[in-house]
């Protein structure tokens, strides 16, 4: 229910923003009328939308409990797509119909609404901005630039909404002159900061002296892979459910700039929480070196991959590699009698294992281990291999995290057996 209603609120502040366009206009007549009233009307969607995207962003918690955060993060790529695109339109509808007003050139047109507008080169330099932004986030180009690199650029997009505003109040003949459609934007373009402001930069400043969270061990649990222990004060008001995660940032050399999302692989405990970690990259890596001692802002915790999902009572676990991490803390905590399948390359990746195995037979579960070396030792990943391990797959809660390939391959399997999409729950908390 609250995607849908998230849905309507998104579409009826679009055609309330149209309303200004429409109670400003009084006819259109000729082809310049109908294409700057079509930049117009783009103009404003364009605006909207970036308000949309900032707000989508800006890790409201209660929003995030119920949507989750890459549903969320699907949700902003999407809008900033549509923010894009309309801002295109924008520029070469509103361009052609001006020239076509002044019988000028495309090219002359340009340079005089740049250099001669209020705010316009602003503007400009906020299209160029958001330009960059979508360029980054393609896929092709963010399979090159590490996740550090990627998150700063993307950063940018604050800059471009600022920077564009002042244009839109100074030369969008919707706001000229109506001090009500001002204030309106005025009231759109501030609850949105102050959401963003409040959520994603002052509460993480509460939450670090609040805390005041430090490392205090760092335990190498197989090749490549460490447990970063993390004290602090009253943790217990951080409410981390287990299968959620933070943003961690290590205020250590080379590692304070950027925070990295890591899920908790154990559930939240009063004197620490545990993150686990296998060397996918330079951040990382760096992990295995931190020193006890070293001073860690956390923000969060998001996600909803948490067992308020959970509708059938029972469940099964499928993770592949280092995504044992969040269902770990699930196998520990779900009620009833879960099942935990687990994945790995050899004997030596399956991380935690003595841990898992503690946790089962303590609670009287049931865990599987698939290795694909030594041969004869691995589980297909297929519908007919889960129903024979699981004979009551069809009625469990299926909660899913690993490799992308993994992900795809037990998605599809799912579903061949017949488990309804609401009852499989997977978040990739890195988007």
């Amino acid at each position: 229910m609250v995607p849908v209603a998230l849905h309507l609120v998104g579409w009826a502040g679009a055609v309330a923003v149209l309303g200004l366009w429409w109670a400003d206009t009084s006819s259109v007549v000729g082809p310049a009328g109908w294409l700057t009233g079509a930049g117009r009307i783009t103009g404003l969607l364009a605006g909207y939308s970036c308000v949309v995207v900032v707000v989508l962003m800006a890790r409201i918690p209660w929003l995030d409990r119920t949507i989750g955060s890459d549903r969320l993060a699907r949700r902003h790529a999407s809008a900033g797509r549509y923010a894009l695109s309309l801002l295109l339109a924008h520029v070469l509808l509103i361009v052609w119909g001006y020239a076509l007003t002044d019988g000028t050139g495309l090219l002359d047109e340009t340079t005089t609404l740049v250099l001669h507008y209020p705010d316009m080169l602003k503007a400009t330099a906020a299209s160029l901005l958001l330009l960059l932004t979508a360029f980054v986030s393609a896929r092709s180009a963010r399979r090159r630039l590490s996740y550090e690199t990627w998150h700063f650029l993307h950063l940018t997009t604050y800059a471009a909404v600022f920077l564009s505003f002042g244009h839109q109040l100074a030369d969008g003949a919707d706001f000229v002159g109506d001090r009500s459609a001002q204030l309106l934007w005025y009231a759109m373009y501030l609850t949105a900061a102050a959401l963003a402001l409040w959520f994603r930069f002052l509460t993480p400043l509460r939450a670090a002296r609040r805390h005041r969270l430090r490392v205090a061990e760092v335990r190498r649990e197989g090749p490549g892979v460490v447990s970063v222990y993390v004290t602090g004060r009253r943790l217990e008001a951080l409410a981390a459910r287990p299968g959620q995660f933070l943003r961690w940032r290590f205020l250590t050399p080379g590692l304070w700039w950027t925070a990295n999302p890591y899920s908790l692989s154990a559930p939240a405990d009063p004197r620490f929480l545990r993150i686990t970690v296998k060397a996918l990259g330079a951040h990382s890596a760096a992990l295995a070196r931190l020193e006890p001692g070293t001073r860690v802002w956390a923000e969060g915790p998001y996600g909803a991959l948490t067992a308020e999902r959970t509708r059938a009572g029972r469940t099964l676990l499928l993770a592949g590699g280092i995504g044992i991490t969040p269902l770990l803390a699930l196998f520990a905590s779900l009620p009833g009698d879960p099942v935990l399948i687990y994945w790995a390359r050899t004997p030596a990746d399956l991380v935690l294992r003595r841990e898992l195995d503690g946790i089962a037979l303590a609670r009287g579960a049931r865990v599987h281990y698939s290795v694909d070396r030594p041969e004869g030792h691995a589980l297909a990943l297929t519908a007919p291999c889960l129903t024979a391990l699981v004979p009551d797959l069809g009625r469990r809660d299926v909660y899913v995290c690993g490799p992308p390939g993994m992900t795809e391959a037990a998605l599809s399997a799912l579903r061949a057996a017949g488990v309804p999409r609401r009852r499989i729950h997977q978040e990739d908390f890195a988007l």
